[in-house]
C-alpha cells in the first residue's frame, strides 16, 4: 500500500475508537479491542488496516481483501469475508473520510514546504506591510507595500504578493503563486503556481489597425473557505469585481475570466474555462474541461457534464451536457438517434434504399 511517509503516522486506534468516532455499529462486539494502524484500499489493505466498501464494481476486491476491518452498509454487509471485522454504517465512504481526517489532519492544510516556523531570512517584505502574529513566510517570497496578512497564514516559497493585497487568517498561498489586486478571506487555500488578479482579456478590436487594450481596474474578491487548485488563473475585473463565493472548491488549471461571479459552495473540476462577465449561482457543479461563453447565467444547483460547451443560460437545477450543451435527457436522445442512423443507414433523398 501507499506509505504516508510525508505525513505524521497516526496513533494506534481500536475498532471501539473508530465505532465511537463514526457512530458505526461494530457487528462483532468481541473485536472492540482490535488494533488499527492505518487506512488502505480494499486491494492493498492488511490485517491492521481499515477500509470501506460501497460500490459493487469492487466486489471482487472485497472478496479477496486482507483488511482487518471494513466500513460497509447493511445492504452489502453479507459480502464481507468472515475474517474482516464489520463496521456497519449508512454512508461508509463518508465515515471513512471522517476517520481519515482524524488520522491525517496534517494533510488537510499545507504548511511550510521547508519546515519554516517564521519569516525566512531570504524573504523580501516591504516595511509598510502588516503581518499579524504566527504568519509563516518561506524563502524567496516577496511581499509588497501595504499588504495585510492575517494570523496563521502561510506564504509559500517564491510567492509574490503585490501592493495592497489583503489576505485573511489561516490561509495558505502555495509556492510560486502570484497575487495582485485581490482581497482574500479567511481559511483560503491557494495551491502552488496560481495567478490571481492579473488583468483580464479585454480589447477593442480594430482589425488591420490593431487592437486597443481596455484598462482592467476591478479586483478579485475571494470569500472564506475557498480552495483553489494548482495552476489556476483568476483575472481581475474590468469595471466590476471578479468574485469567488464562500466555500467554493476549484480544481487545478482552471481559467476564470474577468468580471465572473461564482456563487457559494460550487465545485469546479480541472481545466474549466469561464469566459468573462458570466454569473454562476450557488451549489453549481461543473465537470472537467467545461467551457462557458461570456455573459451567461448558470442557475443555482445546476450541473454540467464534463467536456461540455455552454452557449446558453442554464436554469436553476438544470442538468446539461454536450457540445453545444442542452438538457441532458435531450442530449442523450439525440446521441441515440444519431447512432441509430449510423447503424441502420439512411434512405437517400429519392427513397431508393439504404446504404
Amino acid at each position: 500500500m501507499a506509505q504516508p511517509i510525508f505525513f505524521e503516522r497516526p496513533a494506534l486506534s481500536t475498532l471501539a475508537d473508530i465505532a465511537a468516532l463514526t457512530k458505526a455499529t461494530l457487528v462483532d462486539a468481541s473485536r472492540a479491542g482490535q488494533k488499527v494502524r492505518g487506512l488502505a484500499s480494499l486491494d492493498e489493505a492488511g490485517p491492521m488496516h481499515l477500509t470501506f466498501f460501497d460500490n459493487l464494481k469492487y466486489a471482487s476486491q472485497l472478496a479477496s481483501t486482507k483488511a482487518g476491518a471494513c466500513l460497509v452498509s447493511a445492504r452489502f454487509e453479507a459480502r464481507v469475508p468472515g475474517h474482516v471485522a464489520v463496521l456497519r454504517a449508512a454512508q461508509p465512504f463518508r465515515e471513512f473520510v471522517k476517520v481519515a481526517r482524524q488520522f491525517h489532519g496534517d494533510a488537510l492544510r499545507p504548511q511550510s514546504w521547508v519546515g519554516n516556523a517564521g519569516i525566512a531570512e531570504s524573504a523580501v517584505i516591504d516595511p509598510t506591510a502588516h503581518l499579524e502574529d504566527d504568519v509563516i513566510v518561506d524563502p524567496l517570497a516577496v511581499i509588497g507595500p501595504h499588504v495585510e496578512i492575517g494570523a496563521g497564514t502561510v506564504i509559500g516559497a517564491g510567492a509574490v504578493i503585490a501592493a495592497h493585497v489583503r489576505i485573511g487568517r489561516e490561509c495558505n498561498v502555495g509556492a510560486r503563486s502570484a497575487i495582485q489586486c485581490a482581497l482574500i478571506g479567511n481559511n483560503v487555500l491557494i495551491h502552488p503556481g496560481c495567478s490571481i488578479g492579473q488583468d483580464g482579456y479585454g480589447f477593442v478590436f480594430f482589425g488591420p489597425d490593431g487592437h486597443v487594450k481596455v484598462p482592467q481596474t476591478g479586483r478579485v474578491l475571494i470569500q472564506n473557505d475557498v480552495e483553489i487548485g494548482a495552476g489556476t488563473t483568476i483575472d481581475r475585473g474590468s469595471l466590476r469585481d471578479t468574485v469567488i463565493g464562500e466555500g467554493t472548491k476549484i480544481d487545478n488549471q482552471v481559467q476564470i475570466g474577468h468580471n465572473v461571479t461564482i456563487g457559494r459552495r460550487c465545485l469546479l473540476a480541472a481545466q474549466i474555462g469561464l469566459a468573462g462577465s458570466l454569473t454562476i449561482g450557488d451549489n453549481v457543479a461543473l465537470g472537467a474541461k467545461v467551457g462557458i461563453n461570456n455573459h451567461l447565467r448558470i442557475g443555482d444547483g445546476a450541473q454540467v457534464t464534463a467536456m461540455s460547451a455552454v452557449k446558453d443560460d442554464i436554469p436553476p437545477n438544470g442538468r446539461w451536457g454536450g457540445h453545444f450543451a442542452k438538457p441532458t435527457k435531450q442530449w442523450f436522445r439525440e446521441i441515440i438517434a444519431v447512432e441509430r442512423l449510423v447503424r441502420d443507414g439512411t434512405p437517400d433523398p429519392k427513397g431508393e434504399g439504404r446504404e
